[in-house]
């Protein structure tokens, strides 16, 4: 199976990828090496191209190409085996798995239906509703939990939703079948593909929302201790607006040429009203599953607590774990370490193995999962998540993540503001689309900096719309966990992902660098008294005004 849990046999495009993947990856791995570049960090720049070219034509299936790294890495002598081996079963892979173990609950015991129709008969039936919907429900809830959490949570709902609508349509369908499935299937990637986009757009607008903006909190603390930090609060301010710019530009783009599908006319929301009465009360499973999925959402959202400028809004639980760590003689200060969004999706997962639904007068006991059910998990997941994740890893350990900083950065010098902004916002948003986003804002954040100091140009022009940046790849499955999850559900395929991506990929560039001159800059006073790094002394580099 792919990673999407269908097998693919590639035509002509996917032996185009085969060959051309296979030829750029001699040539680079061949090539003279650039002055400066590691020649393990050249070698897996060929890896990188060449999994890019399998990931986007299909070559081989996208968990195979994923498997790549196992065997090239210690070949050809980037990471040793048990390196390599290790990112395949990070803690984010358990948190997909416990979350879609959940997931698979509430598919077996129906709830899903019930919560799809709930939303549906909410929200309209249009497909433009649909979209907006799930793009406006992600957004929220990404605000203040992971954005992999989020998808997990969202993804039963949309393809419960999808399989409703479909259902309901196909019994008053009157026309071309053929057309009707081309319309349907532009729906359900649009909804998707709306909800992956929206959990890393709704993300960015808070300090928790994703670790990209505290690895940015961290950095900017460090290197400018007599600066005031950023507060939760500012933070807001300064980007949530943006993040509603984005989602309704993705709202947009995704119902670009968006029709409706034959047999939705008739479907308004008294239909699906009357289809949640015939569904009657709550089962004992649905019950339960209620009550599971419920926990699963409070603990990843209360975990971290909020805030409201530097005062605590609402505590997170995360503060009686340190406290019970220390009491057992560990350092609560390390919390991070011990327990995550990982810990609570796995917890709730086995927790699911203990509870009894019915019991037959024979005495059997039917479980609320059982691993019979556990086993149509898309396994293939995880396994183009270890194969992003070992990239990334080795793009921080052979240097590539920051020779490629340094060699962008270093092609600055006598632009304008607009075009620095632009290029920042542009390098990262591609070169996150192939490496760790937190490992690719600590590798570029500090080199930025010390570009900013020696440009004389105030580095939060250049950091934050950075940080914000890593966010935004919306182009491969590996680009970002939300991508890779809905690329699981075997009804996006890469083609669109891939195009619907790349164009808001590149308007996130623009809108970035517009938003940043004619609203940050005049708004927050950005470029009257730059901030000054505590970094070594770096010569001045002469630049026009801008």
């Amino acid at each position: 199976m792919s990673a999407s849990g269908e097998e693919t046999t590639p035509g002509w495009l996917g032996h185009a990828g085969r060959f051309g993947g296979l030829v750029l990856f001699l040539i680079i791995w061949l090539s003279p090496g650039p002055e400066g570049l590691n020649p393990a960090a050249q070698r897996l720049a060929a890896v990188a191209v060449l999994m890019a070219a399998y990931w986007t034509t299909q070559a081989l299936p996208i968990a195979a190409t994923s498997l790549l790294p196992l065997v090239l890495f210690p070949l050809l002598g980037i990471e040793s085996a048990r390196n390599v081996s290790q990112a395949y079963l990070s803690d984010s892979s358990f948190l997909y798995l416990g979350g879609f173990v959940v997931a698979l609950g509430i598919e077996r015991w129906g709830l899903h239906r019930r919560i799809a129709l709930h939303v549906v008969a909410r929200v309209g039936s249009g497909p433009r509703q649909l979209v907006l919907g799930f793009l406006t429900a992600t957004f929220g809830l990404s605000m203040w939990i992971s954005n992999t959490a989020t998808t997990l949570l969202m993804l039963p709902i949309a393809m419960a939703m999808l399989a409703a609508l479909e259902t309901a349509a196909a019994e008053g369908r009157e026309r071309d079948v053929g057309i009707d499935r081309r319309n349907f299937e532009h729906l359900a990637q649009s909804v998707l593909l709306a909800t992956a986009y929206a959990a890393s757009i709704g993300g960015f607008t808070t300090l928790v929302g994703t670790p990209t903006n505290i690895a940015f909190a961290e950095i900017w603390q460090r290197q400018f201790p007599d600066e005031p930090s950023f507060s939760a609060g500012q933070w807001i301010l300064m980007w949530l607006p943006f993040g509603l710019i984005m989602m309704f530009v993705t709202w947009g783009l995704l119902c670009w040429n968006l029709k409706t599908p034959t047999g939705f006319e008739r479907l308004g929301k008294d239909f699906f009203r009357e289809r949640l009465r015939q569904l009657g009360t709550p089962t004992t499973g649905e019950r339960w599953m209620m009550v599971m999925f419920g926990l699963l959402a409070t603990l990843w959202v209360s975990r971290t607590g909020l805030t409201l400028g530097e005062t605590p809004f609402i505590p997170g639980w995360n503060q009686w774990a340190a406290a019970w760590l220390e009491s057992l003689g560990t350092d609560g200060k390390k919390l991070g370490d011990y327990i995550n969004d990982s810990t609570v999706g796995m917890g709730i997962a086995l927790l699911m193995f203990a509870i009894p639904v019915h019991r037959s007068p024979a005495g059997h006991v039917e479980w609320l999962m059982d691993w019979t059910t556990v086993q149509r998990l898309p396994w293939g997941i995880l396994f183009l998540f270890g194969g992003g994740f070992a990239v990334a890893g080795a793009f921080e350990t052979t240097g590539l993540a920051t020779w490629t900083g340094s060699l962008v950065s270093s092609t600055w010098k006598d632009q304008s503001d607009g075009i620095l902004v632009l290029s920042s916002a542009f390098m990262m948003t591609f070169l996150t689309e192939f490496t760790s986003n937190v490992a690719t804002v600590n590798a570029i954040l500090p080199i930025l900096s010390g570009v900013a100091e020696s440009l004389q140009v105030d580095p939060r022009m250049l950091l934050i719309p950075a940080a914000i940046s890593a966010s935004c790849g919306f182009m491969l499955p590996a680009g970002t966990p939300p991508n890779a999850i809905v690329f699981g559900s075997g009804r996006v395929r890469i083609g669109s992902m891939v195009s619907y991506g790349l164009v808001l990929n590149l308007l996130g560039v623009v809108l970035m660098a517009a938003y940043v001159l004619l609203v940050l800059v005049p708004v927050w006073g950005w470029g009257k008294e730059p901030p000054k790094p505590v970094l070594p002394d770096t010569p001045t580099v002469s630049r026009p005004a801008s």
